[in-house]
């Protein structure tokens, strides 16, 4: 087998797997006659392990993604791969452009990591075409983004909180729980975080602003450009793929990361997301306004933990500053 994993230290997050452990999968998934001719790391996502699998008897080839070994895992970011499997049957509205489960794998028999395979997606990572359009051509691109996530968002869930548990009977339980699971995992980590208690604390005492939000709505968790695929000849962007849709939660729209990546660049072609034909306009009321906040601080304390296990310590100071700047706004 050709087998061409990344080269990473022993300390990195992201670990390949073996090309003995990527043939026992594909024996285990397409049988025992069944035997992988290459296998490609892709260098695409910050926490599952993915390649590109050639196999024997399949017309195409598949995805592999792994999920990190369970003792790596954040208790915030605890078996994400099995929340995105749960969330399936929640997303049809978008079916077309997401990659079909071919396998899924959470006993660890084959080896020690909860592992997907997935069909592959057409197209090529956003990232790497939309960069050649002119900017003209872009607000098209945002404007595609907003409709999408203005149909995941309109999928109506059971409780708050992740798709696949644990559950919540209000929306600021569920908020309060995860600020406290990011303020836990930094503890873990030697990294201060009582700026983000301070933000529990407040989330508790105005927890009835949270609890306006009485309908759980299904919330993307990672939807923005590193996770979109692209025509590659489209004479304008067009989008033809989601994936890595592993962080899905049942909340508050206005929290979904998209939202906030959306609301990033005023005065930039990402503005279009907000069109009528897109998401539509923002609620802008003094309450939305400050669950933004919250949500904000929710935010920075997940990219501190992201940035510290990328090894990026001048990042994880920045955090420090920009939950200060939260902080005054809310207290």
């Amino acid at each position: 087998m050709e087998f061409q994993p990344i080269e990473r230290c022993a300390q990195a997050f992201q670990q390949s797997v073996t090309a003995e452990e990527i043939q026992a999968i594909c024996h285990r998934v397409f049988g025992a006659d069944a035997r992988a001719v290459s296998a490609v790391e892709l260098g695409l996502g910050m926490y599952n392990t993915t390649y590109r699998v050639t196999v024997t008897g399949q017309e195409r080839p598949v995805i592999l993604r792994v999920a990190p070994e369970p003792e790596r895992q954040f208790r915030s970011e605890r078996q994400l791969m099995r929340n995105e499997y749960a969330s399936l049957p929640w997303l049809t509205a978008i079916a077309p452009l997401m990659p079909q489960v071919v396998a899924a794998d959470w006993s660890h028999e084959v080896i020690g990591r909860d592992w997907m395979i997935q069909s592959l997606l057409d197209g090529v990572p956003a990232p790497d075409r939309l960069g050649a359009y002119p900017r003209s051509a872009r607000p098209g691109f945002f404007r595609q983004m907003g409709s999408i996530a203005k149909a995941v968002h309109a999928v109506r869930g059971p409780h708050f909180g992740p798709v696949a548990g644990p559950s919540y009977i209000t929306w600021s339980q569920a908020v309060i729980a995860s600020l406290r699971d990011i303020a836990a995992d930094l503890d873990g980590i030697g990294l201060d975080a009582a700026d983000l208690r301070e933000v529990t604390a407040l989330a508790a005492e105005h927890h009835l602003l949270l609890d306006e939000i009485t309908e759980p709505c299904m919330l993307s968790g990672d939807l923005w450009t590193v996770n979109v695929m692209l025509d590659a000849t489209a004479p304008e962007p067009l989008i033809t793929g989601v994936l890595d849709l592993d962080r899905t939660l049942w909340g508050d729209p206005a929290a979904d990361w998209t939202i906030r990546m959306a609301l990033a660049r005023p005065g930039t072609e990402r503005d279009a997301f907000w069109d009528d034909d897109g998401y539509g306009a923002p609620d802008r009321s003094p309450s939305a306004v400050w669950r933004s906040r919250i949500y904000e601080a929710r935010h920075i304390g997940a990219i501190r933990l992201e940035r510290h296990r990328l090894g990026d310590t001048g990042g994880v100071r920045c955090t420090y500053d920009d939950l200060a700047v939260v902080l005054a706004e809310l207290t």
